[in-house]
């Protein structure tokens, strides 16, 4: 009884090779992953004799049968009873010897053994030696792409390919990479990192993630790209649509449990893969991968988060709920399409490999890497496209980012008007004109017109909270209390706007846009925003104690003793976030986009206050991410 890893992995190739030139296995069963808890790791168990025969043990296979031991000897006692099951298989050691890297996959056909001496290594036909870039500084050399100043994508910053999450035929492009000559020099003459081949800079191709628990898809490449040892790629593709068609088919993912069982994938095992290229069915497969590109390509750029969203895609209609349908049935007409070229891309590989009797041409639908349509994450993400106007990030007036960086020209905008001073007060009353629930009211008053302006609100106030308070109540609660932190989820803790608040009373509180910093920013914030509201607070207490002193209804009482108590405790909270605020005001701190958003965001975070008699207090600024 051991780990099974030896089964497979490059490690244990030479030991697979001796067993199956000098032994033989008599029986071997492959336990469910987590089945055998006391192991801790994947185990078999297996009987090995000496004999070098032409032998054919018995194998079972249980790694689809969730449910611990219990569950694996039922299935164990059921194989010897009827031996009939189609988890049973026998197989000759032997076999394994004709499989690149000799692993002991006993499900496979002979007709799968026999692909291996038909096709190509992908190496063959693209560069694809294992060469990727490696920083070896990733917090020094690696930002997001929305952190940096737009102005320097593509000279000083350089999109880069880093694997992610399984998604398949295009999409996780969310990072650029330091690309100065400075940081060159630093990849290729540091002992830890290494400089990326210069004949692979720039070039098209294909990537895929290392590391999935999920799967491993493979993503058409764009030009202008790096990539590292997290998202491998080849580039110089012959038949580049065909071969991202036939990688991310039903038969590459079969190879791939045998090839890479583990949840790493290596280069050497896609170069295990046999690569048939078949001429009848090269302009079809091309087409439908073509297809399957722009469909991904689509789908990723509907997000925020990638360097080409364009708009909100509810911006459509007079009523929001009428775009939201209609891009529910876009949306689900994106996975119906993919799935169904999907399948199509199997029925015809699998035909060509000739192993119709092996594998099935159904893609389910859970395995289409595309979105689906949510009406909450939608209504949040058409708040959030709302406050990148507000800042002059996006505009009603043009598709795209607008401003990332340099110099801001707020007479660059006419449908809708940014915040003229980079700050907009987010507080759970409205003591200001460009109020954050009446800025997004104003918002939404222009995309939709104000004939069915309540009707909207209470649409996007019900994707937020199912409570019974009015519609602008739930905005605004959403607004001062879960706004930021699902930014910061979206953003991979990256925000780009950032949250100045005085504590958990919510005495104060208003965001920022990081690429329209300026170093007075603090100071202003300081004067026209928190005192303002001081003296609001000051002035509401002071009403409350006129009622509390002057009324005659008990429930009048009542009412303003609790708001008074409430109003004291902000108060309190601002008269100390005051005294940090000055202190930070005075600094005049700059910041630098290049150094990416945590660099920056730490200059307003645990900042130590001294007080005479005291110990020395930290106070953030900002709301913590």
């Amino acid at each position: 009884m051991t780990p099974y890893v030896w089964m497979f992995i490059k490690n244990y190739e030479e030991l697979r090779e001796y067993l199956i030139l000098n032994k033989n296995i008599s029986s071997l069963i492959q336990l469910e992953y987590s089945a055998f808890s006391e192991a801790t790791v994947p185990i078999c168990t297996f009987v090995l004799f000496n004999n070098s025969e032409d032998y054919a043990g018995i194998y079972l296979r249980l790694t689809e049968f969730k449910g611990g031991m219990d569950i694996q000897n039922e299935m164990v006692l059921k194989a010897l009873k009827t031996n009939d099951v189609d988890y049973l298989f026998e197989k000759k050691i032997k076999s394994f010897y004709n499989i690149p890297g000799k692993p002991f996959a006993y499900w496979i056909s002979n007709q799968f053994v026999e692909t291996f001496s038909k096709g190509l290594r992908m190496d063959e036909i693209s560069d694809f030696t294992g060469s990727q870039n490696k920083t070896a500084n990733n917090k020094k050399y690696l930002r997001y792409f929305w952190e940096v100043d737009y102005n320097k994508i593509n000279s000083k910053w350089i999109l880069y390919s880093k694997g992610g999450s399984y998604r398949k035929y295009y999409g996780n492009l969310e990072y650029v990479v330091d690309w100065s000559k400075d940081a060159r020099n630093f990849y290729k003459n540091n002992p830890t990192s290494n400089l990326l081949d210069e004949k692979y800079w720039y070039k098209q191709g294909i990537t895929y993630n290392d590391v999935s628990s999920k799967g491993t898809g493979f993503r058409y490449l764009p030009e202008n790209c790096i990539f590292d040892m997290s998202g491998p790629s080849m580039v110089n593709v012959e038949q580049l649509l065909y071969c991202i068609g036939l990688l991310n088919s039903n038969v590459t993912f079969e190879y791939l449990k045998f090839l890479a069982p583990t949840i790493h994938i290596k280069v050497y095992n896609i170069n295990s893969i046999p690569i048939i290229i078949n001429e009848e069915y090269k302009e079809v497969i091309e087409e439908l991968s073509l297809e399957n590109i722009k469909i991904s390509k689509e789908d990723w750029d509907s997000n925020e988060t990638s360097l080409n969203f364009k708009k909100s895609p509810l911006i459509k209609t007079n009523l929001i709920k009428n775009a939201f349908e209609k891009n529910k049935i876009i949306i689900q007409q994106r996975i119906n399409k993919m799935k169904k070229n999907e399948e199509k891309i199997n029925e015809i590989i699998i035909e060509i490999y000739n192993l119709q009797e092996d594998l099935q041409k159904e893609v389910k639908e859970k395995y289409i890497t595309l979105k689906r349509s949510n009406y909450e994450s939608e209504i949040k993400s058409f708040i959030s496209y709302a406050m990148g106007c507000m800042f002059g990030r996006y505009s009603l007036d043009n598709e795209g980012l607008q401003f990332a960086g340099g110099e801001f020209n707020i007479n660059n905008y006419d449908k809708f008007i940014p915040d003229d001073d980079n700050i907009i007060p987010v507080l759970d009353t409205e003591y200001f004109e460009d109020d954050i629930v009446g800025r997004f009211i104003e918002f939404v008053k222009i995309c939709f017109g104000e004939e069915h302006l309540d009707e909207n609100l209470d649409f996007i106030a019900n994707a937020l909270s199912k409570t019974k308070k009015p519609s602008r109540d739930k905005i605004r609660d959403y607004l001062l209390k879960n706004f930021f932190n699902d930014h910061k989820k979206t953003y991979k803790k990256c925000p780009i706007y950032w949250q100045f608040t005085s504590g958990k009373e919510n005495g104060f509180n208003c965001l920022v846009y990081m690429h329209r910093y300026e170093p007075s920013l603090v100071a202003r914030i300081r004067t026209d925003y928190l005192h303002k509201t001081q003296k609001a607070i000051e002035q509401r207490i002071s009403n409350n104690d006129n009622i509390i002193n002057n009324s005659t209804s008990k429930q009048e009482v009542t009412k303003a003793t609790k708001e008074k108590s409430k109003l004291q405790k902000q108060l309190k909270e601002i008269q100390e976030y005051d005294e940090v605020l000055a202190h930070i005001a005075n600094q005049n701190i700059e910041i630098d986009l290049d150094d990416g958003v945590k660099v920056n965001y730490a200059k307003f975070q645990n900042i130590e206050i001294k007080k005479e008699g005291s110990k020395t207090k930290k106070v953030n600024l900002l709301k913590k991410i």
